[in-house]
């Protein structure tokens, strides 16, 4: 194990795995409910949401989670109507259709197995505890009906991509600390793969952690243990803090290679 990488990181945890250093974030939502069945509805439209620019980002979670009430999971079982979100709403692929399609999906599961957890419990005994295979139920359960040609709310592993927002969505539910929520028990916090996009690409290449060109599910997979050698029991530990590069003042990710004495 690098032990300077190690201290590094642990220093960048203690300063800025902070809550309120959360904003501008999606997370920032999932902090107004106390009961993890809402929780974890709250925190799939603000993953599912979790692209483009970070103001229109927290505009639209805002938006569908005001259609939701303050009790989503009770909402969704008693609302037979299901016109939520309205016709108008717009998120740059993501129209108001696709969403009230996601939350019909949503609302389905919570009636036959009670909670998303249950359901994605109920997905891993299927598969034999495979997290990838599992997923494809899961995602694939709550894409159904999704028009062909529109964007895809919730990624499988199978189609090969990072999954980045379902990463991260698996990420808040399950680890739990000052920054991300969790109440998850199905699966545990070494389960995890690290969130990856284009910022974190350029972290673990920089780190030494993959050589891959693209941000896909093999590059997230390389990633996630490059921190595991560092962190085994919580590989997505330092995922919050590693994304504040760029964001706040004094910390350039240019500079991560020189810090770490990395090649």
């Amino acid at each position: 194990m690098n032990t300077k990488l190690k201290s590094f990181l642990e220093g960048l945890y203690y300063v800025y795995q902070r809550r309120e250093l959360i904003n501008p974030d999606p997370l920032h939502f999932l902090y107004s409910y106390d009961d993890v069945r809402d929780l974890e509805i709250a925190g799939l439209v603000a993953s599912s949401l979790a692209y483009g620019r970070v103001a229109q980002i927290m505009k639209s979670v805002d938006g569908v989670l005001s259609c939701l009430t303050r009790e989503p999971h009770k909402f969704l079982l008693g609302n037979k109507n299901f016109e939520v979100v309205p016709a108008g709403f717009k998120h740059r692929f993501t129209t108001g259709h696709d969403m009230n399609v996601l939350l019909g999906n949503v609302r389905e599961i919570l009636e036959e197995f009670g909670t998303l957890e249950n359901f994605l419990g109920e997905c891993l005994r299927v598969s034999g505890g495979n997290l990838f295979s599992a997923l494809d139920e899961f995602s694939g359960r709550l894409s159904k009906n999704r028009a062909a040609d529109s964007f895809s709310l919730v990624t499988a592993p199978k189609d090969g991509s990072a999954c980045k927002r379902l990463f991260l969505y698996l990420k808040w539910l399950v680890r739990s600390d000052d920054v991300d929520p969790g109440g998850w028990k199905v699966i545990k916090p070494c389960e995890l793969l690290v969130p990856t996009d284009t910022h974190m690409h350029n972290i673990g290449t920089k780190l030494g952690f993959t050589k891959r060109k693209t941000a896909d599910l093999k590059c997230a997979a390389e990633i996630t243990e490059g921190f595991k050698e560092i962190c085994p029991e919580d590989p997505a530990k330092y995922d919050f803090v590693l994304t504040r590069f760029g964001i706040r003042a004094g910390l350039n990710v240019d500079e991560l290679s020189e810090l770490l004495g990395a090649e």
